[in-house]
């Protein structure tokens, strides 16, 4: 029988004791009739910055939302029939789910049996370093040897992996992005040799799961290892087929200043703008990474890394700051260029805004009617500006625009 007792302790931490956390603890009871579990306890113990926090509890969940009430917390019944509530209480919404144990399992959902067995709800759940329970008192409690995979970097499923992966096949992309994020030691054979068994399940996943967990993974300081062992099992020919550039995502990686997911992604891919578009819809990408992917892969403007600060100051103002930063990252990492892509990301955040002094205002001032010929004459204008590198001031402009107004 696993212990009843902690395993370990830390000392109580600021999300652990700040009013919010307290209020809703308190409200649920106290005195052990809750524990922190999951991803903020992982996070916890290695001494991460702690994001969402989740609760377990023994309490049903209609209990849970009755003493939320009561205590004047807003409580959503986000899940009531798998006994999960969410309270609200600002600025943080915490998830509290029942203690239970899956007694069917249809892929991502379950028919699930409510206990007070702490144990028994570890057993379902699916990472060893993910089945920690933490009370208020900072008492770790270890049912199923989290503790010591979690030390060891070891990502390990709880009970047999392949059986886990057919409770919900996501669980095989989230065992490569928490080896990507947590794993220190060889990836776990028995769940290597699931994911190769099971590969073939991923397509029934929807897309917008498979993008979130491809995107977290390539958010690890360096998702290289961890995608070689993908390529190896087989499971990115599955998951993206167009992921062949494996050897320029590892080129890019050293020189980010900080991990870009979707950056790493084009690195990965390494498309052209039909295949960009075609990914961006196979997995279901939002508007904003659609047309940022589309862009790196066709971009609106030519970017040469050994143009001079003229070409660059142009290619900045077409493409935009953060357009300009994906270009140059990527082609460096094509080209081998390091210390060329650090004096251009320099020069990138250095650069002033470019801002044409002229607006539509100075057309009309001039006798020129609103119309499309106010739209040529700034055009015009503009380019001039453009071609002598943005130096003319708006004094400047304003005369070229007197001279070709009198020469129309």
């Amino acid at each position: 029988m696993p212990p009843a007792a902690p395993a370990a302790s830390i000392p109580p931490q600021p999300w652990m004791v700040e009013p919010a956390t307290r209020a809703v603890l308190a409200a649920l009871g106290g005195g052990g009739a809750a524990r922190f579990v999951g991803g903020a306890v992982r996070d916890a113990i290695l001494g991460w910055p702690v994001g969402d926090i989740d609760i377990a509890t023994p309490l049903a969940p209609e209990e849970v939302m009755r003493r939320l009430a009561a205590a004047g917390i807003a409580a959503v019944p986000t899940g009531l029939a798998h006994g999960t509530v969410t309270a609200v209480a600002p600025p943080r919404h915490f998830e509290i789910t029942t203690l239970r144990r899956d007694v069917e399992t249809f892929g991502r959902h379950a028919r699930v049996e409510f206990t007070d067995d702490w144990a028994a709800d570890a057993a379902r759940r699916d990472f060893t370093l993910n089945a920690l329970f933490l009370d208020e008192a900072g008492r770790v409690f270890d049912y199923v040897g989290g503790l010591k995979d979690l030390g060891a970097g070891r990502v390990r499923f709880v009970g047999k992996a392949e059986e886990r992966i057919r409770e919900d096949v996501l669980r095989l992309l989230r065992f490569y992005r928490f080896h990507a994020h947590y794993g220190r030691v060889p990836a776990d054979p028995e769940a290597r040799a699931a994911a190769r068994a099971l590969k073939q399940l991923l397509p029934n996943l929807s897309s917008e799961r498979v993008a979130a967990e491809l995107l977290k993974l390539l958010a690890a300081p360096d998702p290289l290892p961890t995608l070689a062992l993908m390529q190896e099992d087989g499971v990115i020919a599955v998951l993206l087929p167009e992921a062949r550039s494996l050897d320029r995502l590892a080129a890019l990686v050293p020189l980010e200043a900080a991990p870009d997911p979707l950056r790493r992604l084009a690195a990965l891919v390494a498309i052209d703008a039909a295949s960009a578009e075609a990914v961006a819809l196979r997995l279901r990408l939002s508007n904003a990474q659609r047309d940022r992917l589309a862009a790196i892969a066709a971009p609106p403007w030519p970017l040469d890394l050994a143009a001079d600060e003229r070409a660059q100051r142009r290619a900045l103002r077409h493409l935009g700051a953060a357009l300009y930063r994906d270009l140059v990252l990527l082609r460096a990492a094509e080209s081998g260029q390091k210390a060329r892509a650090e004096a251009l990301m320099a020069f990138a955040d250095a650069a002033a805004p470019l801002e044409f002094p002229l607006k539509g205002r100075d057309v009309t001032a001039l006798g020129i009617a609103p119309g499309p010929a106010v739209g040529r004459l700034l055009a015009e204008v503009e380019a001039w500006w453009e071609a002598g590198d943005f130096r003319a001031d708006h004094a400047a402009c304003l005369a070229e625009l007197e001279r070709r107004i009198a020469g129309r």
